[in-house]
């Protein structure tokens, strides 16, 4: 058996408090990681913009858009899944915690009746269609790459743990950066600090390496 785990793109925060930033002063997106096990493919957080996206994807491992898989998403922030409609022909799935938290939101906002300010309804509608699209992860995805809770960055953030020569965990938000890993640091913007704190500690103690929400793979020990 072969599996692979590539960086398609690193990530970045709009703003990193560990660096004395008060305000956003660039664009955030999130790391894209292409899994590979035994010819089935795993795109996680496609945070690039669909053209951006599909050049880096090339870049990084020659495949195109049609040869992926399944898309995962470790949170539903518009900054893990700008390059998601581009995946046409893949199975996306995000966590049902996640999922299920943000149907309740926009059925609140729908149901109220009072929108949001700076979206508009046609916005609103083309998030419940793509909601309506992303799957309920299942346990594995493959028999060496499993779904892995780690809830708390945001309700339903949600890891992708890899059992290889060494294992790897694809932490989305649970993990942001290295510099937060190395500050034993949730991200600030936790909706939950004290189940982030835990899975923070989790990963941790299981992973031998870790690709962070915004930065590129760690390696420990």
């Amino acid at each position: 058996m072969s599996i692979s785990v590539d960086v398609i793109s690193i990530g970045t925060l709009s703003r990193n408090v560990l660096w004395d930033e008060r305000a956003p002063v660039r664009p955030a997106h999130a790391t894209t990681t292409l899994i590979r096990d035994d010819g089935f493919s795993i795109l996680v957080d496609p945070s690039l913009p669909p053209e951006l996206m599909a050049h880096r994807l090339d870049e990084r491992s020659g495949m195109k858009p049609s040869q992926i898989d399944v898309v995962f998403l470790t949170s539903f922030s518009p900054a893990h899944r700008r390059g998601l409609t581009l995946f046409e022909k893949s199975d996306w799935f995000m966590s049902e915690v996640e999922r299920d938290t943000v149907r309740a939101a926009i059925d609140g906002v729908l149901g109220g009746g009072s929108g949001v300010e700076g979206v508009s309804y046609d916005e609103i509608q083309a998030e419940v269609e793509l909601i309506g699209r992303i799957k309920d992860a299942p346990e594995r995805f493959t028999p060496d790459v499993g779904f892995f809770p780690s809830y708390g960055a945001s309700p339903g953030n949600a890891a992708l743990l890899i059992s290889a020569a060494r294992t790897i965990i694809v932490a989305g938000d649970a993990i942001v950066t290295r510099d937060y890993l190395d500050q034993g640091r949730v991200w600030d913007r936790s909706t939950d600090p004290a189940k982030a704190k835990e899975s923070f500690s989790e990963i941790v103690e299981i992973a031998d390496a870790i690709v962070p929400g915004h930065d590129n793979i760690i390696y420990l020990g």
